[in-house]
């Protein structure tokens, strides 16, 4: 069923939003690249990527970027990042083309530039002087993931989670161990502009600034609350020592970007990033993986909402990626991971999570697709107008990955993965061979791949790429935020409540209403409204709380029209 979570200041409306500027580029074709002409015109890396940058000399450094910069700056040459630089005070900082940063390597104060809430970075590359961000260690000394900090932008877009304040929700980058504004991030403006990174490469960031700490690391590109004023395109991304690229909420929409042998996850989506993504290519390396001391997993794809369970804040994280190349540890399904590895599944959806991931290849992963909690399966059971439907259609999961479907319990079985594939048009079955990449798997990893593809690819034309899913024609929303209790669709009343509360919904079609209450754990503590007639127009009903304990509630409507969740403070 539908499913949309709205705050006690939030109302369903239900309507399709006026349209945005074009941003999808309809392809015929599925994954990353399309048939080749043999020329570069066809291969969006071509000469900005480096897919060698281990054995990449660059010269040394002329000049020094260090501690706080509070206006306007501009660099250029070969740049010294020197500890923890933050870009701040609404200042912009301009990076011509070529310029090359090398970061710090150092436990305690490595090389990271932050660009702070308000402030901008202007990097602007080209195909043939790409900006680069890499460590300052030599070829001879050798350089891995998390030699430096990386990049870090903080922006005022919306997001779900108040670590530090809330109404609106403003948290800090993950990673840092100590507390600073000039590390917070979200706010009220899903258009926030950042700047522009775009021909951009990031080497061998991502470092942990507690090895002894869970989530102390910086990714190689971390984006806090980045705004769709932002403009982003054709950035690599490559030895990380944490995920590659992470967002945590806003809208940033970002084409042509590349996750190259990193240590966690491609792309790691949270805290309600709602952004587009298309054109992506994700290469795993077997002896690269993630330590055990984290816990965690290197996966494709990891998405969640929130971390906090029954996951059910606002806005949800429902960003869109298409035309995604995403090849694991085992390349061709013939590659030899070793022993301990922490390597996982292409896509590890949870938390409620509604991701679309639409048109994209996945190959050589241990595990396929990994869906968890009811509360996430039942987005990808939402109708497809559904603001809160997460889609996952017309992608190739070749044979190679052996576990094609994860199972944890009983709560999503192996047949509702079945059914939803013949649904949606994933494919189990062509293999790697039939995808027929031009040289994708080239002996060693250091030698520059193409996955762009053959005549003879099943993935191209006949068995190609769709556009005409929702998601791309728009965004269909049913959360409009009101300021004023007069614009109500539905509302709750008095919040907080202390013995009695009203519900009000302005319904559009008749239906029958069932409302149960939920604690923050889930449990289902009440149901005031059971089997009652719902009218067109206004309609009112009472929900008794004398007999609930302080805290936070869900009250969750069911219809056959959909199913909506209205916070409840009880406070007596």
């Amino acid at each position: 069923m539908k499913k949309i979570y709205l705050s006690a200041a939030a109302v369903l409306a239900c309507t399709l939003m006026s349209a945005q500027t074009p941003f999808w580029q309809a392809t015929s074709y599925k994954g990353a690249f399309p048939i080749t002409d043999n020329t570069p015109a066809t291969d969006w890396t071509s000469g900005w990527a480096n897919f060698d940058p281990e054995n990449a000399v660059y010269p040394a450094t002329t000049s020094t970027l260090t501690g706080d910069v509070t206006s306007s700056q501009t660099l250029t040459g070969v740049v010294f990042l020197d500890g923890f630089v933050h870009v701040k005070n609404n200042a912009t900082l301009t990076i011509n083309p070529g310029t090359i940063i090398r970061g710090k390597n150092d436990p305690v104060t490595p090389g990271v530039l932050v660009i702070t809430r308000g402030a901008k970075i202007m990097a602007q590359g080209t195909a043939s002087q790409p900006i680069i961000f890499t460590s300052n260690e030599t070829v001879a000394s050798g350089r891995g993931p998390g030699d430096w900090g990386g990049l870090v932008l903080c922006g005022n877009g919306i997001i779900n989670t108040g670590g530090i304040s809330q109404n609106p929700n403003v948290s800090k980058i993950e990673g840092f161990v100590t507390n600073s504004p000039d590390r917070y991030y979200g706010g009220t403006n899903n258009a926030d502009n950042s700047g522009v990174l775009s021909y951009v490469r990031i080497e061998f960031a991502g470092v942990a600034l507690d090895p002894l700490v869970q989530n102390s690391e910086i990714n190689g590109l971390t984006l806090g609350g980045v705004g769709s004023g932002t403009k982003m395109d054709h950035i690599q991304v490559s030895f990380s020592g944490d995920d590659s690229f992470e967002w945590y909420g806003g809208a940033v929409d970002s084409k042509y970007l590349i996750a190259y042998r990193g240590t966690d996850d491609d792309f790691d989506c949270d805290f309600g990033f709602q952004g587009r993504v298309q054109f992506g290519l994700g290469v795993k390396d077997p002896n690269i993986s993630d330590v055990a001391i984290s816990n965690g997993e290197s996966n494709g794809f990891e998405v969640d909402n929130n971390g906090t369970a029954p996951y059910l804040v606002l806005p949800l994280t429902k960003p869109v990626f298409s035309n995604m190349t995403m090849v694991g540890a085992k390349r061709d399904g013939t590659g030899v991971i070793p022993g301990g590895d922490k390597h996982e599944a292409a896509m590890h959806l949870r938390r409620n999570t509604g991701i679309r991931i639409l048109n994209s290849l996945f190959l050589g992963f241990e595990k396929g697709w990994r869906l968890q909690q009811a509360v996430t399966k039942d987005n990808f059971d939402a109708p497809a107008t559904a603001d809160s439907v997460g889609v996952v259609s017309r992608c190739h999961i070749t044979p190679d990955i052996a576990l094609t479907y994860v199972i944890d319990g009983t709560t999503i079985p192996i047949s509702w993965y079945h059914n939803y594939s013949t649904t949606n048009s994933n494919d189990t079955v062509t293999t790697v061979a039939q995808i027929d990449f031009v040289n994708g798997f080239p002996t060693s990893l250091a030698t520059t791949p193409d996955f762009r593809l053959k005549a003879t690819s099943i993935a191209a034309v006949s068995a190609g790429a769709a556009f005409t899913h929702p998601v791309f024609g728009g965004t269909f929303v049913g959360v409009k935020n009101v300021t004023n209790f007069s614009d109500k669709i539905v509302s709750v009343y008095p919040n907080p409540a202390s013995d009695v509360a009203t519900l009000v919904i302005d319904a559009v079609n008749a239906s029958v209403l069932n409302v149960n209450i939920y604690d923050i754990s889930g449990k289902l503590v009440s149901s005031p409204v059971v089997d009652q007639n719902l009218v067109n127009g206004e309609n009112t009903f009472t929900i008794n709380t004398s007999n609930l304990n302080n805290g936070v509630y869900f009250v969750t409507l069911n219809t056959v029209n959909g199913k909506e969740t209205v916070k409840l403070v009880v406070a007596k």
